[in-house]
């Protein structure tokens, strides 16, 4: 039987530095789609916030509270307060199952279908802006990258921080140092 690999060890507590940190970069990555979605989006019904639940209920993705929430990784309590706004603004209606009355089904309204068919185009123009500068196959490999370390995340090989260190193990630049 086969012993699975011990993880890389690309950073090290010796020599660790925040801002060589793939987490930190990807935090303020994400901080930096979120301000221009939401400077993107100032003139519409919605706040970053409220896109995500808008488009996944536009595309069939979730069409109960409990599916919304799981969609967009937010617990019950936080999806129905963002429900109330989103109702409020007229954008979506809650009803009750008529077969299971612990079920709320969601449905959008005119309104809240047309703003969820302008999300896209903020979405790339946003995405875009931020790619400036990449090649297609720079892109590309971008995204694989990425991928392989969402993949990791899922497969639970990223929740595995007692094992071993391995002072030798190459980097991506082929280094044992991450600096």
């Amino acid at each position: 039987m086969s012993h699975p690999a011990a993880p890389p060890t690309y950073y090290q507590a010796d020599n660790y530095r925040p801002e060589d940190s793939i987490g930190l970069m990807m935090r303020q990555i994400l901080t930096s789609l979120a301000q221009g979605v939401e400077q993107r989006l100032v003139n519409s019904a919605l706040t970053h916030a409220q896109w995500m639940p808008v488009l996944k209920l536009h595309l069939g993705h979730a069409a109960t509270v409990a599916e919304l929430a799981r969609e967009c990784h937010l617990d019950a309590g936080a999806m129905t307060r963002m429900l109330d706004r989103l109702e409020a603004k007229g954008l979506c209606t809650r009803s009750r199952s008529e077969t299971d009355r612990r079920v709320v089904n969601i449905a959008l309204t005119p309104a809240g279908s047309q703003a969820a068919t302008e999300i896209p185009a903020v979405l790339c123009q946003v995405l875009n802006g931020h790619l400036t500068g990449l090649s297609a196959a720079e892109f590309a490999t971008l995204k694989s990258l990425l991928q392989r370390v969402l993949h990791n995340t899922k497969s639970g090989a990223a929740d595995n921080p007692a094992a071993p260190s391995n002072p030798s193990a190459p980097t991506l630049s082929g280094a044992t140092d991450a600096r």
